[in-house]
């Protein structure tokens, strides 16, 4: 009978590894097995091939601290990737990536170092530019969504909101007139839109000094008009819906905002609240639209042969 090629976890191998990722090139990475790659959530070449020059570099590598990264960039993101898209517990993490507690050691120093802003934001930039856009934006557009909360989900960071009879946190969120995410906050559900928007839009703001312009909905009247005038330089420009208005209509740039909300309703670990932290929640949703980003960009042009 003729015997199998493909080695056992206790046998040595001679595969030669072809990644190209930091902790091959430079960690320990390569003490590690091949791993295949079998989801549907899993990063192809093409996307790897975007991904590769716009991931940070790893702080042991710039004299900070810390071991070479023993396990795979590529195959970490997928698995990040993978817990985000269906939703499952980081100990339900399957055996064929890294195990769970190094995948979340990961997300951990990612989310705390705004790491995965960073790279969300790379990827931001990219795909902008690809569209023949700058890649700083001068418009966009600020909406809410309230989503329950989980058991885990502490009181000192959920709410009630009484308009949508929702108990758990809210998602305050600004986007680029391409539906891309500029920036959010997490809070409890109980939190105004304008008490949120006046510190989201001054980072925002910060972060974006091209931003000129954004569209709102009819919560964000008031006080904050003058103040994103007087404080940001900001025009706050608000898309009222008409009272003769009746059923589903569809109002000028306020629906572009709606389009991030269904990208992050897609991935299971977003349809509610799991995270204990507000920090993790929003990581998970920078998390969410790296993955929209990356497929957007490895797809095949128009016109291309």
């Amino acid at each position: 009978m003729p015997q199998s090629s493909v080695p056992m976890p206790w046998q040595s191998t001679s595969v030669t590894w072809e990644c190209d990722c930091l902790a091959h090139r430079f960690g320990n990475a390569a003490d590690n097995g091949v791993r295949e790659r079998r989801y549907p959530t899993d990063m192809t070449d093409a996307e790897w091939t975007e991904v590769r020059p716009l991931l940070p570099v790893p702080g042991w590598m710039r004299g900070r601290g810390g071991q070479p990264e023993a396990y795979c960039h590529r195959v970490i993101l997928d698995a990040i990737r993978y817990l985000v898209d269906n939703g499952i517990k980081w100990r339900a993490m399957p055996v064929d990536f890294p195990p769970w507690d190094r995948v979340y050691a990961f997300f951990r120093r990612w989310r705390d170092h705004d790491l995965v802003r960073e790279f969300h934001d790379r990827l931001r930039a990219r795909v902008r530019e690809e569209l023949g856009k700058d890649t700083d934006p001068t418009a966009g557009v600020i909406d809410s969504q309230s989503v329950k909360a989980d058991a885990v989900v502490g009181a000192d960071s959920r709410g009630y909101d009484g308009g949508k009879q929702i108990n758990g946190r809210k998602r305050h969120v600004v986007v680029d007139t391409l539906g891309l995410l500029l920036g959010v906050m997490v809070t409890g559900a109980d939190i105004g839109d304008r008490a949120a928007a006046q510190v989201l839009l001054a980072r925002v703001a910060g972060a974006h000094h091209h931003l000129a312009l954004v569209w709102a909905d009819g919560g964000y009247t008031g006080s904050l008009v003058e103040y994103c005038l007087a404080a940001l330089a900001l025009v706050l420009a608000i898309v009222r819906r008409s009272d003769d208005m009746r059923g589903f209509v569809v109002l000028p740039k306020r629906w572009i905002v709606e389009r991030l909300f269904a990208h992050l309703m897609q991935s299971r670990r977003l349809a509610r609240d799991y995270e204990r932290r507000t920090t993790s929640a929003e990581a998970m949703i920078y998390w969410s639209m790296t993955t929209v980003m990356t497929r957007r960009l490895a797809r095949p042009h128009r016109g291309r042969a």
